[in-house]
């Protein structure tokens, strides 16, 4: 954008002019803008062109001050007179006029980088903290104060400064005020080196990496200095070796840029000089930086030949990057042969550990083809149980990887399986059950592993030994159970404990549902109590260790049948407790007491109502038949049966017996009977106790009364009743003491029948009706057992009854269960 000013209103004019127009079209930054001052607009050619600036002279004398330039404040320090600033620039000139003297400075590889024109050498300053010096102010600084009040310098004053020194607590501060820089070219900040002004360079001098090293070079290179005083020193060079270039990595390795990135890869186009330049990337615009200024460029000086200086500096760095990427490529060389050398000892170890798998391979091949030879029916030396043992022993010393990876365990189907067989060819296993067994233990160890398989998976993934045990032993077994009788018990519980710790628990299983428990149920079916004379728990108990959760389902069966059998019974007749004793602890409490409340109570109930009681002539039949299911019924049951039948015609015959003048002596006696009759359970429960209590009561009354009384009688009545007190007594302390000791387990087991309750209503319920009610055998639903109800199939859950219907499960209750059910 063009400006320009009118002559007579300063105003900056925004529209483009024709200068605006050539300036644009031209090289621009390379040509100095020419700007017509005021006098050349009016005079044109004949306008004054050797004055400098646009104004007037004036007549004092004075020339107007340029305000373009930087501010000139009065420096600190020692003013320095015009005399000796001209003699510090003659000086200078003589400096730079002086080629042959000045020192000639060396790159890394000891070439001269300059050959014409002396350099400026630098000043070397300490490393560690800034370094200043201190600069004594001028005497007029602050010569304007005296125009104002002077509250600079009092502030200053106050806060501890003294003139001449630098600012801070330390007086670490600059000395002198800080100074405008006007820039000289159109670049940007930085293009042109330091723009700060000399006496702050001075008091806070820095120093880059480049002029330590060349403080370093200077200190070696100290022969070309200038040094008129000593004459002129010989030059001596310093050549560096290919194994120097090796150690420091080049002359360039601390200037060496980073690696190249992609950003740095992109085009950049810099209009910062005169010409448009098109640069690869950002790397080049630091290295290739061009000062630019308004001024007329200086003239090359004598002898420099940036030319040949720069090719030799190319062909040495050439060189030493050639020397680098040898050696990098000598030292992977070397890691190759190193690595190949690990490689070719693993391979090698890697063949040896091969060989010695082949070694084995071909014994473990030549002991197989040794086994096939002798199996042949034709061989002089026929193989044998003991031979194949020490070669599978063998096998598992000396050989266990390959024994492994190729399962030569299964070598044992075709050469030990049928020996095996032709061992229990003649084997007879009720009569000898223990024949075999020495060989099949052999056999475990060696060849189980633990991983057998239901029956309807495939052969191959079943174990060796449980093969063995299902394709040779089992088939004996199920000939054997054709012949077997089940009442003849003992044989067979014998030959399954004996095997049972070599038989696998799967086969176990199926031989227990498919042989043993047909046979029991098919036996409980045929079963009559009336007429057999062998009771069934005899035969049917002994089973119980072996297979007592697969039982349950023959329960049922059994108590019904004792039910009928129990129709025509009468408490006379002992043989009934004998029979149902054995079943209490293996029925379940619920079905035991609901059985006997159905069965036995009745008719116990009859037999006390028949009972006379007769103090003169008493016979105890009837009560003993009653007591003794003592320990068969509930107890609640039991004490009920008493207090209903019995204890109200006892004390109505006490009753009477005491109205009639009676033996005082032989009343205590005959009560004291009576309660020695019962077992101390008995006595403990409440309603016996009231009973016994109240007949005390009315002893006392009869001997309390007014009537003549027997001597001693009320004495021996008031110590009865003392003794009886503190029976009871001592009877609660202990039954108190019980109750405190008793474990958990015991309170887990009653809540364990507290939760079976349900079951064994329904099951009582089915008694009642004639139903049958039993587990199915291997049938569940929901992981809950099934049961047949009748006609009926059911399931509980969560105290609720299902029942199987049409399509899904319906939930009933227990009377719509039991008319479906009939």
């Amino acid at each position: 954008m063009a400006t320009g000013y009118d002559s007579d209103v300063e105003v900056e004019r925004f529209e483009v002019t024709d200068e605006d127009l050539e300036f644009g079209l031209s090289s621009g930054l390379a040509r100095k803008r020419y700007q017509a001052s005021k006098e050349q607009n009016i005079y044109g050619i004949w306008a004054r062109e050797d004055s400098d600036d646009d104004e007037r002279p004036s007549f004092g004398g004075k020339s107007k001050k340029n305000y373009a330039t930087g501010i000139d404040f009065i420096s600190g320090g020692i003013k320095q007179s015009s005399g000796e600033i001209l003699k510090e620039k003659d000086d200078d000139a003589s400096d730079d006029s002086d080629v042959d003297g000045a020192p000639m400075e060396l790159d890394m590889a000891g070439m001269p980088k300059h050959f014409g024109g002396a350099k400026e050498e630098k000043t070397k300053v300490p490393k560690g903290k800034p370094q200043f010096r201190t600069v004594i102010p001028e005497k007029g600084f602050g010569n304007w104060e005296k125009h104002t009040k002077g509250i600079g310098q009092k502030l200053l004053a106050k806060m501890g400064y003294e003139p001449g020194k630098g600012l801070g607590k330390n007086k670490q501060g600059i000395t002198v005020p800080v100074e405008a820089f006007k820039r000289k070219g159109r670049a940007a900040v930085g293009a042109y080196g330091y723009e700060g002004t000399k006496n702050v360079h001075d008091q806070f001098p820095t120093t880059t990496g480049e002029e330590e090293e060349e403080e370093q070079f200077q200190e070696q290179l100290a022969q070309w200095k200038k040094q008129p005083e000593k004459g002129k020193q010989k030059v001596k060079y310093k050549y560096k070796t290919v194994e120097d270039v090796r150690a420091t990595g080049g002359a360039g390795a601390k200037k060496k840029m980073a690696a190249p990135t992609s950003a740095s890869k992109i085009k950049v186009i810099d209009m910062t000089g005169p010409e448009t330049r098109v640069l690869s990337g950002y790397d080049q615009i630091a290295g290739t930086q061009l000062q630019f200024t308004d001024e007329v460029m200086p003239k090359k000086k004598a002898f420099s030949m940036p030319e040949l200086e720069h090719n030799l500096t190319l062909l040495v760095e050439m060189t030493e990057q050639q020397i680098l990427e040898n050696e990098r490529r000598l030292r992977h060389e070397k890691d190759m042969i190193i690595n190949i050398k690990h490689e070719d000892e693993k391979l090698t170890e890697v063949l040896r550990e091969e060989k010695k798998s082949i070694d084995k391979l071909e014994a473990v091949l030549e002991m197989v083809e040794e086994c096939e030879r002798r199996l042949d029916l034709g061989s002089l030396e026929p193989l044998t149980l003991r031979d194949c043992e020490a070669m599978f022993r063998r096998l598992q010393d000396e050989f266990y990887v390959e024994y492994k990876t190729y399962e030569l365990n299964q070598l044992a189907i075709t050469v030990v399986f049928p020996l095996v067989k032709k061992l229990l060819y003649d084997w007879k296993p009720l009569q000898d059950p223990t024949l075999p067994l020495g060989e099949f233990l052999l056999w475990k160890e060696l060849l189980e592993e633990g991983r057998g398989m239901p029956l309807g998976s495939d052969w191959a993934g079943m174990d060796v030994y449980h093969r063995l045990v299902w394709e040779i032993w089992m088939p004996h077994i199920r000939t054997m159970f054709g012949s077997w009788s089940v009442r003849n018990y003992d044989q067979m519980l014998r030959l399954l404990e004996d095997w049972l710790p070599l038989v696998p628990s799967w086969i176990m299983d199926n031989l227990y549902d498919q042989l043993v428990m047909p046979r029991l149920m098919a036996e409980v079916d045929g079963w009559n109590p009336t007429t057999d004379t062998m009771p069934i728990h005899q035969w049917l108990h002994p089973w119980l260790p072996l297979i007592s959760p697969r039982l349950e389902c023959l329960y049922p069966t059994i108590r019904h049948k004792l039910s009928k059998a129990l129709t025509n019974w009468h408490p006379s007749d002992a043989s009934a407790i004998h029979i149902l004793k054995p079943w209490k602890p293996v029925f379940s409490e619920g079905s035991m007491d609901s059985f006997l409340l159905k069965n036995i109570l009745p008719k116990l109930g009859l037999c006390l109502q028949e009972f006379v009681i007769n103090p003169h002539q008493q016979h105890l039949d009837g009560f003993q038949w009653v007591l003794r299911w003592h320990g068969m019924l509930p107890l609640q049951s039991l004490t009920s049966l008493f207090e209903k039948h019995f204890f109200h015609k006892w004390i109505q015959v006490l009753c009477t017996w005491l109205n009639n003048n009676p033996d005082y002596d032989q009343v205590t006696k005959w009560y004291l009977g009576w309660k020695s009759q019962f077992p101390e359970e008995m006595l403990n429960e409440p309603a016996v106790k009231d009973q016994f209590n109240r007949a005390l009561e009315i002893m006392n009354r009869a001997v309390g009364g007014g009537g003549v009384i027997q001597p001693g009688a009320r004495e021996n009545v008031a110590y009865l009743t003392s003794t009886e007190r503190r029976r009871e007594f001592e009877a609660q302390a202990a039954a108190e003491k019980r109750r405190e000791e008793r474990t958990p387990m015991e309170a887990a087991r009653t809540a364990v029948n507290v939760s079976m309750n349900f079951k064994d209503l329904i099951q009582a319920k089915a008694e009642e009706n004639n139903l049958v009610f039993r587990p199915i055998p291997n049938k569940w639903h929901e992981a809950k057992a099934v049961y047949q109800f009748g006609t009926k199939t059911i399931y509980i859950d969560r105290g609720v009854v299902f029942v199987q219907g049409e399509k899904t499960w319906v939930p009933v209750s227990l009377q719509n269960l039991i008319d479906m059910a009939r």
